[in-house]
């Protein structure tokens, strides 16, 4: 199969959860057979999609897709791999009681709807998509891609001791609020360690000594893997009700078990991405 893979950036140009997802998928579909072409969002054109009118899109990110070429894909044979809450105009339906927006703030939503399947990250992350939009063709694929090497990594890191300090992972992002991390430890009279780097596997290591993380993020986060990353490391986690990852029957595995349970998704998702492409 001929596959268009768009997105606003790639693993090379921003190294975040979603990019690092993308790139094992399109790895594990590349080493399965399939011709995979990556395209940024702004390079998209018209002719670009109309040469590409018998190839397979899987959307990502997009939001630097001009506006005026979105219905260009109605017709066509495309996914949309959704790593946040873009059917929003603020894209937080942590704005609105029960996550659910007033119908003035639902966007793109026949881009949404002409999909083969809108995927999402978690059980938490579709309930809200759908509640939202009211659409059928949201699919929850209860997890994320890990790379061979990092789910090594971390089950080595999972049999180590852990010291007696929580991690806090220091965030610019607002919402992911380290702000409110930070007075939470300090009101629990909790030690802390604030963990930043832009090596992965440096940040890895620094998360994996702490007995936990603490992580209470102000917009419904779709997964979180950091998260998940933490109880693959055998860390406890302190979070509140807003992680997607909460919201599967596995998130109350740790250590080999949940590094198990994620190996397998690395087929599991692909063989659903596929499923709904074909």
């Amino acid at each position: 199969m001929k596959i268009l893979f768009v997105a606003d950036f790639f693993a090379d140009q921003v190294l975040g959860g979603g990019e690092l997802n993308n790139e094992e998928l399109i790895d594990i579909l590349i080493s399965r057979g399939h011709e995979v072409q990556k395209i940024n969002s702004h390079l998209l054109t018209k002719d670009i999609i109309q040469e590409n009118k018998d190839t397979s899109f899987i959307i990502a990110n997009f939001v630097n897709i001009p506006s005026n070429l979105i219905s260009s894909f109605y017709d066509k044979n495309y996914i949309i791999y959704e790593h946040d809450h873009k059917y929003l105009s603020t894209r937080n339906p942590g704005d609105f009681p029960d996550f659910v927006a007033p119908k003035e703030h639902v966007v793109n939503l026949d881009f949404y709807k002409n999909a083969r399947a809108v995927l999402c990250q978690s059980r938490l992350h579709s309930d809200i998509a759908r509640k939202n939009t009211d659409l059928e063709n949201i699919i929850s694929l209860g997890g994320n891609i890990w790379d061979l090497k990092s789910l090594k990594f971390m089950s080595e890191i999972a049999k180590t001791d852990k010291n007696e300090m929580y991690a806090i992972m220091n965030s610019s992002i607002r919402h992911k609020n380290t702000v409110g991390a930070i007075k939470y430890c300090n009101a629990k009279g909790y030690e802390y360690n604030l963990i930043e780097s832009a090596n992965y596997q440096q940040f890895l290591s620094m998360l994996g000594v702490n007995k936990s993380l603490v992580f209470l993020p102000q917009t419904p986060e779709t997964l979180s893997r950091v998260i998940v990353e933490a109880r693959m490391m055998n860390m406890g986690v302190i979070t509140n009700s807003t992680v997607g990852a909460a919201s599967e029957e596995w998130y109350s595995l740790k250590g080999h078990d949940l590094i198990k349970v994620m190996y397998d998704k690395r087929e599991q998702i692909t063989d659903k991405v596929l499923e709904y492409l074909r």
